[in-house]
């Protein structure tokens, strides 16, 4: 090929760049930080067959959404166990034990998504299915969360500076191990999420 071809097929090249680029900008993933005050964890489980709620402060929160590509949207969250609580003091220190969360040796639960599955108009404000890995006890297990996420009431259509997110599932204490106080605490315990997240770096 001659030095005209190499210069114009080089020339071509650059402007591609220049012009994919502002596309390739808007198509990345955008950073979101979770707003503290506004970030409610909850869990609900049995105990004698009667209902019962704690809650568990998240410590760290890894959260991207591509809103021209929603599927590729992440979210890496810990939450701290150690600061779990029930509204009663006997059962948030059993909670606490070797038997059910075993705080001393495992301080944290993870969750870490690996895909999201929206519902059938293509929205998450429709529903959507967010998969992921649970690891709670030291164990990792696949878990499934139902989600919608929302724009702030009022805002414009194109207003993402702050969503609303909810997050709702369910998980057996015995496969992560959990088995503490089976005679009196239910397997299945749901799990009820409402964050507020707002872009960040």
């Amino acid at each position: 090929m001659g030095t005209n071809g190499m210069q114009r097929r080089k020339l071509l090249a650059c402007l591609s760049a220049v012009l994919l680029a502002p596309q390739a900008l808007r198509a990345a993933p955008l950073a979101y930080q979770l707003v503290p005050e506004a970030t409610d964890v909850r869990f609900i489980f049995l105990l004698g067959g009667q209902p019962q709620q704690g809650r568990i402060p998240v410590s760290q929160a890894r959260i991207r959404i591509d809103p021209q590509n929603l599927p590729r949207s992440q979210a890496d969250i810990t939450l701290d166990a150690r600061r779990a609580r029930t509204g009663l003091i006997l059962a948030t220190e059993a909670l606490k034990s070797p038997g059910v969360l075993d705080t001393a040796r495992h301080p944290q639960i993870r969750f870490r998504s690996t895909r999201v599955r929206l519902g059938p108009d293509g929205r998450i404000s429709g529903g959507a299915a967010i998969e992921g890995e649970l690891t709670l006890r030291g164990t990792t297990r696949p878990l499934t969360l139902q989600a919608a996420l929302y724009r702030r009431p009022g805002s414009a259509p194109d207003e993402l500076s702050e969503l609303d997110v909810h997050l709702s599932g369910q998980i057996s204490r015995a496969a992560f191990g959990a088995t503490g106080y089976a005679d009196l605490v239910a397997d299945r315990v749901r799990l009820a999420i409402k964050a507020r997240i707002r872009r960040g770096s």
